[in-house]
Order: structure tokens, then sequence, then C-alpha cells
């Protein structure tokens, strides 16, 4: 598989979303906006898995098929989808981060997730290490945000949380940083997608 590396450069803030995407959807998409405008972000890049460790594979479309979705619902300038994961030959957070770090240490680079996700980072590997490279931008999901904030994770990295009204400074701070954004409210979810869907 060839490696293409999305657009980047020195002292560029690019936002992280990594996901099975499967399928994508709009709210991936109203995610990474909200990302762009709140953070100052000036680039997100999706991170197309092979497979999420912590779910069941068996139902999985081809990454192919699933990077062409992507493409076709990100449709923005400033928004990249990318099969790195596959490239590079994991399928895990960390390790994604540790390589894109190496090779490209001038990017200010901010991992997004949504609240869902935050409600179980401590089951990610090496998830302390991941908090302790990159800053954290935590999206407010339907019906996730007692759960999320009352993580085990959420809890371990109580005191590194900013206040929203300085989300804008989180890709210069250094880590272990986060924040948590409100403002999106969609229900949207590949799960609750591909259980309409059969």
């Amino acid at each position: 598989m060839t490696l293409r590396v999305p657009p980047h450069g020195p002292g560029l803030k690019i936002g992280l979303l990594g996901g099975s995407f499967n399928p994508p959807h709009e709210a991936h998409r109203a995610v990474s906006q909200l990302a762009l405008r709140r953070l100052g972000l000036d680039r997100v890049w999706w991170l197309v898995s092979p497979g999420n460790p912590l779910k069941d594979t068996r139902g999985l479309s081809p990454l192919a098929e699933r990077m062409a979705a992507a493409r076709r619902i990100a449709a923005h300038p400033r928004i990249d989808v990318t099969d790195l994961e596959a490239a590079i030959g994991t399928r895990f957070t960390a390790d994604t981060i540790v390589w894109l770090k190496r090779r490209f240490p001038a990017v200010r680079f901010v991992w997004i997730m949504g609240a869902d996700n935050l409600a179980q980072f401590d089951r990610w590997q090496n998830w302390r290490a991941i908090a302790e490279a990159v800053p954290i931008a935590v999206v407010d999901r339907f019906g996730a945000s007692y759960a999320a904030t009352a993580s085990p994770a959420a809890q371990a990295l109580a005191a590194a949380r900013i206040r929203e009204r300085d989300a804008r400074s989180l890709p210069d701070r250094k880590p272990p940083a986060w924040v948590y954004i409100h403002g999106l409210k969609s229900p949207l979810s590949s799960t609750s997608i591909r259980a309409t869907a059969s």
C-alpha cells in the first residue's frame, strides 16, 4: 500500500479524527467543522482505521469502500481523508501518534474524539501515552455527557482539563491538556446507521 500523507507543514494545527467510518456520516463532518472553528485548526485529517481493536470487525466494510464514502461525506477543502494507519501497519492510536510526531515534529497535532469515546478511553491501548503526546478535544455527543465526564480517563486527567472558552489555545498547549466542547448534539452514529440499514 502506498503511503500518501495529507497536506501538512511546520506550525500547522491539524486535528486527527480517527475511526472505522463504517459508515461515515454527517456528524463526522459536523464534528470536524466544529473543531476547525472552535480550536482554530488549519486542517482535520480523518484517519480511516483498518479496524477498531475494541469492536467486532466482522461486519466491517472494505477499507477502500469506507475511504470512498468518507471522501463523499467530507466534501470540505480542509478535511482530508487518509488510510495512513493501514499504510503504516497499525490499528492503535498510540502507535499512529508516535509515528506522526516522529516524522512531523513541527506540526501541532490535536486528537479529536466524541464524548462516547472519552467514556471508554481508559480501555484504549496506551491511553495515558496518548494523553501525554497530544492535546485532546472531546466533542459532546448526544446522550454521552455524563458517562464521558464521569469516566475513569476524565477523572484521571481532570487536572489537565482547560475551560471551554480557552479551546482555541489547545493546539499550542503542552500535553496533557484537553477540552470538552459543547455545541454538537447530533444523534447520528455509525452503529445506529448500520442497525437501521440491516
